[in-house]
């Protein structure tokens, strides 16, 4: 684990200074939205948001499109009046959040001397939110698994810190800062090599220190391999966005499934007749400090895991498992209960006590809340049908009364709609009382279509994308899930909408990846700016 120094950072305090001055010229507004989640509780909630609402909601225009020439997936960052995200072009931009003009781009492959991997694109990219702390924006790079800061101002790079060189390890997530700290995790791409080659990757926890770089700590979920085939691998986190409990000193993060595991564990599921357990307990043929479809606390100065939850049962899958009957595939069942999210940090009343919770939804379907003290299940519903692509995943959102998730469907099963008890095969999205779980509300996606780009929620109204071909993006009433405003973008919606100041600002194109598998999906240009006018 190498942390290389890119440059000296001289004079950070006259250049955060004259950048804000320069922000605060563009837009006086104080509203933001620094990360994937928009703060450390990860709600994507834009709590001070007063202009948008359910009455004004359906003035909503386009105010601006900026064009980029490839897909944008990522929700956009803003702060002080510019946004800014990346494009699978493999530039980071930053952009004028009043009229959409250029203030900066970066070629990251020129940035930062890495060459593209050519697993999933040719050129060097980032697919996550960057993060805003101070004159600084960090993000992760989608292979290798590197960590950069740019200068606000301008985007130069100020250092990189390499936290695995290998190709198909990568950062998917978007990381969190807080008192000076960075913290994201670590996935892969190796469940998708041949059976005789997956897998050694372990998913972990970075914490990286804001100005330097350097890691602080680095936290596995998975026992040491040796980098040896046949042992634990997998449990990457590579959802949303880290979520931190400044009284309990933890930060909040969710594993994905696991690749491989030892001998042992698999004939013990061969015994079981490839039984599963509930999803509320943990599997019997592995052990407890076995950390991957879970939810755990770490504690922020340490990285210590202070407490896991193990959710979902036996999962073991790497992609030789889409082949019907592979022999090389592990016993079943293998229900997809990775979590593609990071929790959210709430309160609630449940049963007559005030608790502090953390809540997740796994692409099985199922949204869990969680004390935060312990992991103890405060209590877990089946929102909608899972899927190898959901289920939820990339991201819920909490107003602190109800719980929205997507639930993409991507398996296309029956789909009960509540409270009208009717039926969809298409994807949707699902309102839950935050104190209970119990499902308050379930709307359809209309272009009867999947439905996997994280949902937003702003002052009583949902936002939400399509993956449908003409990219529509939905805004509905979070009361009741009535949808009271749409916008066809013209091309797959795969993201997430970010709010300031009365307006919405997210891209579209998605024809990467999972892509391949969708020839409907069609490819984006562009990220869109909707105003209250």
């Amino acid at each position: 684990m190498a942390c290389k120094q890119a440059q000296k950072y001289h004079g950070i305090v006259h250049s955060l200074v004259m950048t804000l001055c320069l922000f605060t010229m563009v837009d006086n507004t104080i509203a933001f939205w620094r990360n994937h989640g928009r703060d450390i509780t990860n709600r994507r909630y834009a709590d001070d948001e007063v202009l948008i609402s359910p009455k004004t909601v359906s003035r909503m225009k386009l105010k601006w499109k900026f064009f980029a020439g490839k897909d944008i997936s990522a929700t956009p960052a803003v702060d002080n009046g510019v946004v800014y995200f990346p494009s699978w072009n493999g530039y980071l931009y930053a952009v004028n959040a009043i009229n959409g003009g250029l203030i900066w781009k970066q070629n990251l492959s020129a940035l930062t001397g890495l060459n593209g991997t050519g697993i999933v694109v040719n050129v060097t990219v980032s697919r996550s939110t960057p993060t805003v702390v101070d004159g600084l924006l960090i993000i992760g790079i989608y292979g290798p698994a590197v960590v950069i800061a740019v200068d606000r101002l301008n985007g130069k790079l100020v250092w990189s810190t390499q936290l695995d060189p290998r190709p198909r390890v990568l950062i998917t997530m978007s990381g969190t800062a807080y008192q000076g700290a960075f913290y994201v995790g670590v996935s892969s791409l190796e469940e998708a090599l041949p059976a005789n080659q997956c897998c050694t990757f372990r998913g972990s926890l970075a914490k990286l220190d804001v100005l330097t770089g350097k890691v602080l700590w680095r936290t596995y979920m998975l026992p040491d391999n040796g980098g040896k085939l046949g042992g634990y691998s997998g449990a990457a986190i590579w959802g949303s966005s880290p979520s931190i409990d400044i009284n309990r000193r933890h930060v909040y993060v969710a594993t994905g499934n696991l690749y491989t595991a030892p001998a042992e564990v698999i004939e013990c599921q061969e015994r079981q007749n490839n039984q599963t357990t509930k999803p509320s307990q943990p599997d019997q043929c592995i052990g407890p400090d076995i950390n991957f479809n879970s939810i755990l606390a770490l504690d922020m100065k340490s990285g210590k895991i202070m407490w896991s939850r193990q959710l979902g049962g036996y999962d073991i899958f790497y992609f030789a498992c889409l082949t019907p009957n592979n022999p090389d595939c592990p016993p079943g069942p293998n229900l997809d209960a990775d979590f593609g999210e990071a929790p959210m940090l709430l309160s609630i009343v449940a049963n007559g006590t005030r608790r502090d919770v953390v809540v997740a939804v796994q692409k099985s379907g199922f949204a869990w809340a969680l004390n935060r003290d312990n992991g103890d299940i405060v209590w877990f519903k089946l929102a909608g049908p899972g899927g190898e692509e959901g289920g939820g995943q990339w991201g819920a959102a909490t107003d602190g009364r109800r719980v929205y998730t997507n639930i993409a469907n991507s398996n296309r099963e029956s789909f009960t709609l509540k409270p009208s008890n009717q039926t969809t095969t298409a994807g949707g999205w699902v309102a839950m009382n935050a104190n209970s779980g119990d499902i308050l509300w379930s709307t359809a996606n209309p272009s009867n279509d999947t439905a996997q780009a994280p949902v937003t929620v702003a002052n009583g109204v949902v936002f939400a994308g399509s993956v449908a071909s003409n990219g529509p993006i939905y805004a509905m009433d979070a009361d009741n899930g009535k949808i009271l405003w749409s916008y066809n973008t013209g091309a797959t919606v795969y993201g997430g909408a970010s709010v300031n100041n009365g307006c919405i600002y997210l891209g579209n194109g998605y024809t990467v990846g999972l892509a391949k598998f969708h020839p409907t999906w069609t490819p984006g240009t562009s990220l869109y700016a909707f105003c209250i006018v």
